[in-house]
């Protein structure tokens, strides 16, 4: 391992800390969360592969927005951590692919991005000086640097400061609400019901597309093969374990470890360096100073100019009608019946 691995490792830590601070304002602990890396560092190393998994704002924010309290939350991201782990198990990823095909995936993932620019708006409303702040700053920085890591790090820096500025001015405080009463490893109390059944399907569904998307991407980066049924195996595990003790999802990402000189031991020591600092509790500790409204730019970033345009760019290319559906679908509903109109819809189109 040479400096420019452990320089690597760290950029990416910086970028996943501002989506724990996420992950706390849906009620997820961080605690808890540092297993599910302990997971993620054992399956790279185990498997070979360039692929970490890491703190997902797509993954976050579908999960608390469908959820409608912590537990059912909990529960999503455990059934769905299960689902995955069959998945990668039994080798069904690649079939499904092939099933789907490229322009219903694409048009879901397009969909996705919807919704994440929904959730920055919709913080920014909330509170327009912190909110504001971050997407202006997100934004300059985002056209200037064309990094995604620099975004995240100076929105939520500098609209911290904003906020800093304006609660002393004003006496008011807006910062992340933590229950630290759940900074500890705690037995999921299980709950079945329509709508966690549903949210997770979707999620099922995100993940199977967020999984095909960031892996690979992050092994062309390093030039290597990924295989999608391992890392689905071993993410899967993360979110079971995670949830099962109150944490937050975990998945495939789009990994800066992967372009440096030892991708698999800069990911792993990426992980490790996350589970630390989960361990140690800092997490909640710095949200108390951070409004949730410092993710807003990020997220509209996220979805409007990197998830969204791409992914459409590409379902358009295939079927122009089953991509519209299924991406409109999947914002205004969810990812599970987004995926299952266009492949409705596809039938239907062939048969005529």
């Amino acid at each position: 391992m040479v400096l420019q691995d452990i320089l690597a490792a760290i950029a990416v830590v910086m970028n996943g800390l501002p989506q724990a601070l996420l992950a706390l304002t849906f009620g997820f602990a961080a605690f808890p969360t540092a297993l599910a890396f302990v997971a993620g560092t054992a399956g790279v190393l185990i498997f070979q592969s360039v692929a970490p998994i890491s703190f997902q704002a797509e993954s976050i924010v579908l999960a608390g927005t469908m959820g409608k309290d912590r537990r059912e939350r909990l529960n999503i991201v455990f059934y769905t951590g299960i689902v995955m782990v069959v998945i990668g198990a039994l080798g069904f990823l690649e079939p499904t692919i092939e099933f789907i095909g490229p322009t219903i995936l694409n048009a879901m993932m397009a969909g996705v991005g919807i919704i994440l620019a929904k959730v920055g708006i919709d913080m920014t409303k909330e509170n327009k000086v912190v909110g504001g702040s971050s997407v202006f700053i997100a934004l300059l920085t985002f056209f200037i640097s064309g990094n995604l890591v620099y975004t995240i790090v100076f929105s939520v820096f500098a609209s911290s400061i904003v906020h800093a500025l304006v609660a002393k001015k004003s006496g008011e405080e807006s910062e992340t609400k933590v229950n630290f009463d759940y900074e500890k490893l705690e037995p999921l109390k299980f709950k079945v019901n329509r709508n966690i059944v549903k949210s997770t399907l979707a999620m099922v569904t995100l993940q199977i597309g967020g999984n095909i998307a960031y892996a690979s991407v992050t092994g062309s980066l390093a030039n290597a093969t990924v295989n999608v049924d391992q890392i689905t195996l071993y993410s899967g595990i993360g979110d079971a374990v995670s949830a099962y003790f109150g944490g937050a999802p975990v998945e495939a990402i789009i990994s800066g470890t992967a372009v440096a000189p030892n991708p698999i031991m800069s990911a792993a020591l990426m992980m490790i360096i996350m589970a630390a600092i989960l361990f140690a509790k800092v997490v909640p500790r710095i949200a108390k100073y951070v409004p949730n409204q410092t993710i807003a730019g990020f997220l509209l970033v996220l979805g409007a100019i990197i998830v969204f345009p791409d992914n459409m760019l590409l379902a358009l290319g295939g079927n122009p009608v089953v991509a519209g559906v299924t991406a409109i679908v999947t914002a205004t509903v969810d990812p599970f019946i987004g995926m299952l109109s266009g492949i409705v819809l596809r039938f239907v189109m062939t048969a005529l």
